[in-house]
């Protein structure tokens, strides 16, 4: 196993604007720094510092008194307010996992020495030590644990008066400065410094674990190459392309996917509203002229990484059209216009959507693919199940292979008791209408009051566009009793993940009441609203408020695709395409928690071109082994 913090340390590179201040808050004096290296220290006197280099002068600031502003740290940007020295540094382009570790060992450290006696001029003029700049040390839990007996003090020490920002004295910013300041902290924020009564308990950075594999992925990702990295479902790949776009600057890296939901679970935009083509079913000439109004033009010559998740579901002339237009638009003739590719996706998994009457051609059979990438690696370790035998009766499915011992074992789940608590199975259904009927008969059925929640969205004018990319619906009908899915992670140490499910217990709240939902992880909580912010066309943010909830009676394969359930019922009688069943089947943590109605062993098949393009993978891997064994070597050393 290895530990993401190996690509993370108490520097980061970025941009960086150093702002000096006046007594109101403005910047007299302005410098931008497009690639500077930020260092986190210690000097000569054992002060904490905070070194900027250009490659030239390195630039030294001691951090006495400070504020971190951090809301938009998963856009990369951050910014240090230096008190009493009156200095800003807003921080930008930085990846973000990269800046979220640093920023949060820069307050631990901060924090951990505030007890420290300060060095008077006086000291510094006659201790005739020259001067020193030693990178930080790690995190260790005597910091945190003197970090957090800081605060203790902190917070039992009275409250400041009024609204201005803390540790900031009544001379030092007027009260439009004090406005400024408040306006771009949030409730959301990784730090907050603005209420120092109430100040959160820290803990160590996190920690996040790759494989073996998922590193070899990511540092061949981060030298440069093209890569396309696969694997069955449940095998990480999904937690390994967030830490992807967390390595890769924000600035020069688009994350999209072949469909809304895909995207919206990587904050990303769809692959066709990046590329500006449309349907991508016009001429060349004509996709190209697309390409290069205003707006979409700028995104492809600011690209430098194009991530593209849910691969198989991309139809192969449409990769081959984006790669000419590539091309075309940023005047260069390498592969892709010169882009890193990193890709991402089953292709025994759901394939793309055509007409009845065309062949289905997937990405590795475009003409442009094999130019464009580097390498192919596939994730084999699966976390999802645990259950050997649950395992390679997956694996079998998702070859198309369905003995009679997989079906005898598929057959006996039909008689699994798995509802606990008062919460039923979600079935899965493989046609949408199938899982609306489902749905509203349900909601229909229970007695009580019905409660309805519509969302708020930034743009009515667009609600379709956020509707195809939102994994919640513009209006929602609940019931006491009504059972529901999460849809977004609130609290993952508790068990609120995406995908949770849970039982409507009641309504609370003066008002307009909110769900109480009693989840099958075993918390209750009432719901609040939550915020989506989704890319759109030509690069406009939209958002939608709404709760984090969606009806969990019936749910289609397509919109599970990347779930895990923990109860989950499947029809599997009017499966229409390969990989459908197997999709289906792999949401399920364990053969316990499924149950599948009306089996039959033709509804498990494989595209024999994919199973091909496997097979020709998996010879390949020998070869790759050879690379991994460098990798691991050069490791060691």
């Amino acid at each position: 196993m290895m530990n993401l913090a190996d690509h993370l340390s108490a520097e980061i590179q970025s941009s960086i604007t150093v702002e000096y201040l006046n007594g109101s808050g403005q910047a007299l004096k302005r410098k931008v720094i497009r690639n500077a290296m930020i260092s986190l220290g210690r000097n000569e006197f054992r002060e904490l510092v905070l070194r900027v280099s250009d490659g030239k002068l390195p630039q030294n600031f001691i951090l006495k008194q400070i504020q971190l502003f951090t809301r938009f740290i998963q856009d990369g940007k951050s910014s240090v307010v230096l008190q009493p020295d009156n200095v800003q540094l807003l921080i930008s382009n930085c990846p973000s996992d990269k800046l979220k570790h640093f920023m949060k060992t820069l307050i631990i450290k901060h924090e951990a020495t505030k007890g420290e006696k300060p060095v008077n001029d006086r000291m510094r003029l006659l201790s005739g030590l020259p001067r020193s700049f030693e990178t930080i040390s790690p995190v260790q839990k005597k910091d945190v644990a003197q970090a957090n007996e800081m605060r203790a003090k902190c917070n039992t020490q009275t409250p400041i008066k009024g609204k201005g920002l803390s540790n900031r004295g009544p001379n030092t910013m007027n009260g439009g400065a004090q406005k400024r300041f408040r306006t771009v902290s949030s409730e959301n924020t990784l730090i907050s410094e603005l209420r120092p009564s109430k100040k959160p308990t820290l803990t160590m950075p996190r920690q996040m674990h790759l494989s073996t594999e998922q590193s070899l992925v990511l540092s061949t990702v981060l030298s440069g190459k093209n890569v396309f990295f696969t694997g069955s479902a449940g095998t990480g790949k999904s937690y390994l392309l967030k830490r992807i776009i967390g390595a890769l600057p924000p600035k020069s890296t688009y994350a999209t996917a072949s469909t809304g939901v895909a995207a919206c679970h990587i904050g990303g935009t769809t692959l066709h509203a990046f590329a500006g083509i449309g349907s991508g079913k016009a001429p060349l000439e004509q996709c190209i002229e697309l390409a290069r109004r205003p707006g979409v033009r700028q995104h492809w010559v600011s690209c430098r990484h194009l991530i593209i998740d849910e691969i198989s579901m991309v139809e192969g002339e449409f990769f081959d059209k984006l790669e000419a237009v590539a091309r075309a638009v940023r005047g260069r003739d390498e592969p892709f216009g010169g882009i890193q590719l990193i890709i991402c996706g089953d292709f025994l998994q759901l394939p793309p959507v055509t007409q009845a009457s065309s062949q289905t051609k997937f990405c590795f059979q475009a003409k442009s693919w094999r130019r464009c990438m580097h390498l192919t690696m596939e994730l084999t370790e699966v976390r999802r199940q645990t259950d050997k035998t649950f395992i390679n009766l997956l694996q079998a499915i998702r070859l198309g292979r369905c003995t009679e011992e997989v079906t005898e074992k598929l057959l006996l789940t039909g008689d699994n008791k798995i509802e606990r608590d008062g919460i039923l199975a979600t079935r899965l259904c493989t046609h949408k209408d199938d899982v609306e009927i489902t749905n509203e008969r349900r909601l229909q059925q229970l007695p009580g009051e019905s409660h309805t929640y519509e969302a708020v969205d930034s743009d009515p004018v667009l609600v379709k566009t956020i509707d195809t990319q939102c994994p919640v619906g513009q209006r929602l009908q609940l019931k006491k009793g009504a059972q529901v899915m999460l849809a977004k992670n609130l609290d993952v140490a508790r068990g609120l993940v995406n995908g949770a499910r849970g039982v409507v217990v009641g309504f609370e709240g003066t008002g307009k009441a909110m769900p109480k939902v009693r989840f099958l992880c075993g918390v209750t909580e009432v719901m609040k609203t939550e915020r989506w912010v989704i890319k759109a066309h030509g690069g406009i943010f939209l958002t939608r408020q709404q709760l984090p909830l969606k009806l969990a009676w019936a749910i289609s394969i397509h919109k599970s695709q990347g779930m895990t359930l923990d109860c989950v019922e499947i029809s599997l009688s009017r499966v229409f395409e390969s990989g459908q069943a197997y999709v289906a089947l792999s949401r399920a943590r364990s053969l316990e928690g499924l149950r599948v109605m009306d089996f039959d062993p033709k509804a498990v098949s494989a595209n024999p071109y994919v199973l091909q393009f496997y097979a020709r993978l998996k010879k390949e891997r020998a070869l790759q082994q050879s690379y991994m064994d460098g990798f691991l070597l050069d490791k060691e050393n």
